[in-house]
């Protein structure tokens, strides 16, 4: 885990689980918007990750710069989806910036790391697993491509 990523495990760590709850919906209303030039994509059905049951769709890309690049993490989840926005949410916080080897080295037990497994069911922890290798293999197809971008083909 980062540092941010920590300091997010930290306070869910430091309430009571009705708190972590309220705590993961903060992060969900925090869920920025799509930029447009991935709309198309997703409207073509580019970038889904197909293990969440909600309409999850990812589109990680890395900006090449002097150490090697920095993660920027896109992705769309609608409202109806809190807990996988909330989740992909605090991954977008706590990466979005961040070296690929960072992200890489996401632990994939992360969801009981953060203390919030035992608040989501088999399905929702399969589908946020399903995101975390999306991101991973994501961010190092990105930057492995001279482009810096994963998203299946989008014209920046």
């Amino acid at each position: 885990m980062n540092a941010r990523l920590q300091e997010i495990a930290d306070e869910l760590a430091s309430v009571p689980p009705e708190m972590q709850v309220e705590l993961l919906l903060e992060h969900a209303r925090q869920f920025p918007p799509l930029p447009e030039k991935y709309q198309a994509a997703r409207d073509a059905g580019l970038g889904r990750v197909h293990e969440c049951q909600a309409e999850v769709y990812f589109f990680p890309e890395v900006e090449p710069d002097a150490e090697g690049g920095a993660v920027r993490i896109h992705a769309d989840i609608p409202g109806h989806a809190p807990t996988q926005r909330a989740l992909v949410g605090i991954l977008m916080e706590a990466y979005d910036g961040a070296p690929p080897a960072e992200v890489a080295a996401i632990p994939g037990d992360l969801l009981r790391q953060l203390g919030v497994a035992k608040l989501l069911g088999v399905q929702r922890q399969r589908g946020f697993a399903g995101v975390l290798a999306r991101l991973k293999h994501g961010v190092a197809e990105a930057a492995a491509d001279p482009d810096g971008d994963a998203s299946g083909g989008v014209e920046a």
